[in-house]
């Protein structure tokens, strides 16, 4: 990946409001509280008609015993090893401080090229602030204002001068499947991407809720290509307390509805319950593919009908769509990771088929005239005509002279025959019955 750029430095900096304002985004959240950026976050950009790819990491700590802090340290160390270029992001209000002088000091360490932000230059008066920082050795440092945009003309020119000038992407890499992991909290959402790509990707911890934004990663191995997302876990609203926890759920829902397939991930040591059913559900409501991955079956007993027992009790709770590819994994051991994706491969290729009018009616028809829909106060409905419209999910238009007599069970019986003469698994399918 070509002009990795990361945006580094200690703490309430401005890193995340600076990636924000660059990108054109509000991709990263941004709190007052420090710690909120936990895992590398990335984004496009272009600027002088050189395109970029802008990573947001947390803020620097060291010496710190605490679990997050520690995680958050091991990611920044990670961010400057993949980029090309660094942003030191320091605060022209405050000063230098000893957190300043340790980054410095990974930095020169890195021998990559460095540029220096004196942020929070909000008026005319505090750019002299940004003086006392060529004490560092790091060339000029660039005033700025992140939240008002003031000063990050100068910094992209500067940036866009040091960047390789890279072909746009083509509309065939714009169109790979987006695959969102969504899940309760703790159920092993990163480990699995991190178990795919061989590296530690995302942070994972033993706390609920470590992974706070939708994280982008690109899969393109074994012959497979995707967009991997990984997602904040979902929670009751009762327990999204912070405003922090709010908008990360906020950003999980966006890129579940964003996305071509949702793995759900289940944890297998705990019970499937009204949350998973509720994730399950709201995919479904959004006309995604859905697999569902069954993670830490290392961690149960197994008799001979362990397994078996299990997919029924649970396709059961995921009626009445039943028909979805259900994956026994562990992220932990890599047992079946790469079987998730080949189901989530025929998933999105299920979600894209397009079928021939010809064939629909030539299968249907002959159905829907030895099981006519029930005739409701002596009225006979007819179903004359079938086509699939043009629509990103499948979508099915049935022409008949009584659309309004088409009962519920009735379509049901109509999409259940439809899955067993065309391969839908794991596809929510619409059906329309129009009047003609």
């Amino acid at each position: 990946m070509p002009n990795l750029v990361a945006i580094v430095g200690r703490p309430n900096v401005g890193k995340s409001t600076l990636f924000n304002r660059l990108t054109e985004s509000r991709k990263a959240i941004v709190d007052e509280v420090a710690g909120v950026t936990r895992d590398r976050h990335y984004g496009k950009a272009d600027w002088n008609a050189k395109e970029f790819t802008l990573i947001d990491t947390g803020g620097y700590i060291s010496g710190s015993e605490d679990e997050f802090e520690g995680e958050i340290r091991k990611q920044v160390e990670i961010a400057i090893r993949e980029a090309d270029i660094l942003i030191f992001v320091v605060d022209a209000t405050e000063g230098i401080t000893a957190l300043d002088e340790e980054v410095v000091k990974i930095l020169r360490r890195s021998k990559k090229k460095v540029i220096l932000v004196a942020n929070k230059v909000d008026n005319n008066e505090r750019i002299s602030l940004a003086a006392e920082f060529y004490k560092f050795g790091m060339g000029e440092p660039f005033p700025i204002s992140s939240v008002s945009g003031f000063g990050t003309g100068e910094l992209l020119d500067a940036l866009a001068e040091n960047l390789e000038k890279v072909d746009e992407m083509t509309p065939e890499e714009e169109q790979i499947p987006k695959l969102a992991i969504v899940g309760r909290p703790n159920v092993g959402k990163s480990s699995f991407v991190n178990a795919l790509l061989d590296e530690e990707r995302n942070m994972v911890t033993p706390i609920a809720g470590t992974t706070r934004d939708a994280l982008h990663t690109r899969y393109k191995r074994f012959g497979h290509d995707f967009i991997l997302v990984d997602t904040a876990g979902l929670r009751k609203k009762a327990k999204v307390k912070e405003d922090i926890e709010f908008y990360s759920v906020m950003r999980t829902i966006k890129a579940l509805e964003e996305c071509d397939v949702c793995l759900l991930i289940l944890d297998a040591t705990q019970t499937f319950d009204a949350q998973d059913k509720s994730i399950f559900h709201l995919a479904e409501k959004n006309r995604k593919g859905v697999v569902v991955l069954v993670n830490k079956w290392d961690l149960v007993e197994k008799e001979t009908q362990t397994m078996k027992e299990y997919e029924e009790n649970l396709r059961e709770k995921l009626m009445p769509f039943r028909d979805v590819p259900i994956v026994f994994m562990s992220a932990l051991t890599k047992q079946r990771v790469l079987k998730a994706l080949e189901a989530a491969k025929e998933v999105y290729d299920n979600k894209t088929r397009k079928i021939p009018t010809r064939k629909l009616n030539d299968i249907l028809l002959p159905i829907i005239q030895a099981t006519p829909p029930p005739n409701i106060k002596g009225k006979f409905v007819l179903i004359k005509f079938i086509s699939q419209l043009p629509t990103k999910n499948p979508n099915f238009a049935f022409w008949c002279n009584l659309p309004q007599y088409i009962n519920e069970p009735y379509k049901r019986f109509i999409e259940n025959q439809m899955r067993l003469q065309f391969n839908f698994t794991g596809v929510p399918i619409e059906l329309v019955f129009k009047k003609k």
